[in-house]
């Protein structure tokens, strides 16, 4: 068996193999001239003492590595007349079908917005001129919100499936195999886009269907079952039938959650959290992250992980983006949302988090929101008033983050990676004010623990809304099956049933397995 030690090397150290292979042959206590050479198993960078450093999972290798990688994606001949329908094609609704394939099941998936190329079109219209097409944004299209979302690749659902699984299909498909062995992989959003479109052509290659511009407007039922889906494409309604139906929509898909709550299929309200995007100079982070006044060569743009309790409620960091973008997140005019994201270099000299309060049922009601929509109402009604507190266009409202602190209004200009622009407004007093109070707290908190942070560089972007689906899908945990409609599958994010690209891939693969079973029945 070929050892596996752990060593540690500074960034500089980083590129230099004779290096690596002496330290760990060295723990390792073997000759050097016994090992043929080695491979990387696992990176990470510590930075808890003044010096930063990586450390590294080294597997020595002492006789000749036949360690191939077995694709996971292996489709089998599909079945005569079987079908899926799949309604969405983000990293739910994708995987999924790349595992109906290996089932021998044939995907249909339809996505109301457009493949990955075509969809660039629209997030430039947003970007620039403001115009929001209600099916074709940052949230709606191919490869879901996640797609210019950074690509982040983490996620604590480890007993729900095998990462590894899909980390593996996406170097099949492109990535690069750093995500297999760092410890918190992103792809960055000017390269995910290829391999998605990758993803596609495996779909299309192997036998299934994906149709762009197809936004479901009903869903075909009959004896408490789905028979499948009614859909609009160029000005024409098409029905469309299926043995079953994956429901893979993502977290944004409001009017879905209406049809699914005029059919009854069993939706519930499900807690998230909803604050601001607060943005610092990348440098900042940086000096304070790795304790140096210039980050050294080899290590990345630094990142943080923040949170704390204000009066019994959690205020957290949510998709920190460093050396990132803020982004328009809307998916309707009239409304103000905005995200992170980031390129694989992560080179902008921002950096920018979603900080974000809970948001409870008993919150909601005591704010006057009652019912399984409180959520979504709520999120309508703070992302309007945004909206409705800048100029027309999707120019965000901002402060300063010492002065949404203090309460005033911010009479400077303020820098931001932001391309619409910010408007100088009082975001202190379009929040809602117990939201406000936790975030102006819990930011004297994160200072401590990240000395800076209530820094005069700093300011606030609002609206972060759209941290995760307020509904959820009831599903029976066994068969993953709608218990109100046979052969109908809740899955992904927008069912309440993940929180990201892996969770929502996992989930996309679980369900198909689920469907499979159904369907042998």
């Amino acid at each position: 068996m070929n050892p596996l030690v752990d060593i540690k090397l500074l960034p500089s150290e980083l590129q230099n193999e004779d290096l690596i292979l002496k330290k760990a042959v060295k723990k390792a206590n073997i000759p050097k001239d016994a090992a043929l050479g080695f491979k990387i198993r696992k990176r990470s960078i510590d930075a808890r003492q003044r010096q930063a450093v990586y450390r590294l999972k080294v597997e020595l290798l002492l006789s000749p590595d036949t360690d191939e990688s077995t694709p996971i994606f292996k489709p089998t001949p599909l079945h005569p007349v079987k079908k899926v329908i799949i309604v969405g094609a983000g990293p739910a609704g994708y995987f999924a079908a790349l595992k109906c394939l290996e089932n021998g099941l044939k995907p249909i998936v339809l996505d109301r917005g457009k493949d990955v190329q075509a969809r660039r079109r629209d997030l430039k219209a947003i970007q620039q001129d403001g115009i929001v097409n209600p099916h074709s944004n940052y949230c709606f299209g191919e490869g879901g919100a996640g797609t210019y979302s950074d690509g982040k690749l983490y996620t604590r659902s480890h007993k729900r499936g095998n990462i590894k699984d899909i980390l593996q299909i996406l170097v099949d498909h492109g990535a690069s195999g750093d995500i297999l062995i760092d410890a918190h992989p992103h792809i960055g959003s000017n390269k995910l886009p290829k391999i998605i479109a990758q993803i596609r052509e495996s779909i299309l290659d192997h036998g299934g269907e994906i149709h762009f511009d197809s936004y479901v407007t009903d869903f075909l039922i009959s004896n408490k079952s789905i028979d499948g889906v009614s859909y609009l494409k160029d000005n024409k309604q098409i029905e469309l039938f299926a043995d079953a139906t994956i429901l893979a929509t993502g977290h944004s898909a409001r009017d879905i959650f209406g049809l699914c709550d005029k059919y009854e299929l069993g939706l519930e309200f499900k807690p998230f959290a909803l604050g601001v995007r607060m943005e610092h100079p990348q440098h900042l982070i940086d000096k304070v992250q790795y304790n140096q006044a210039k980050r050294e060569v080899n290590l990345p743009a630094s990142s943080y992980r923040l949170a704390c309790q204000i009066d019994g409620t959690g205020v957290f960091s949510f998709c920190m983006c460093p050396g990132g973008l803020i982004v328009p997140a809307a998916t309707n005019p009239g409304e103000l949302v905005v995200n992170g994201m980031s390129l694989s270099k992560r080179d902008s000299p921002y950096a920018n988090a979603g900080i974000v309060v809970e948001i409870s049922q008993d919150y909601l009601a005591r704010k006057g929101y009652t019912g399984v929509f409180a959520g979504v109402e709520f999120q309508q009604t703070v992302e309007t008033a945004f909206f409705q507190a800048g100029d027309g266009t999707q120019k965000a409202p901002a402060q300063r983050l010492v002065d949404f602190v203090d309460q005033k209004l911010t009479r400077v200009d303020m820098k931001s990676s932001y391309i619409p622009g910010l408007i100088s407004a009082p975001v202190h007093e379009i929040l809602p004010q117990d939201i406000v109070y936790r975030l102006q707290e819990a930011s004297k908190l994160f200072d401590q623990k990240l000395n800076g942070f209530l820094s005069e560089e700093a300011h606030v972007v609002g609206v972060e809304s759209r941290t995760s689906s307020p509904i959820r899908l009831e599903r029976d945990r066994s068969t993953f099956m709608s218990g109100h409609l046979n052969g109908f599958f809740p899955c992904g994010e927008g069912a309440g049933y993940a929180g990201g690209i892996l969770s929502a891939a996992i989930d996309g693969r679980n369900v198909a397995d689920a469907v499979n079973s159904y369907l042998d029945n």
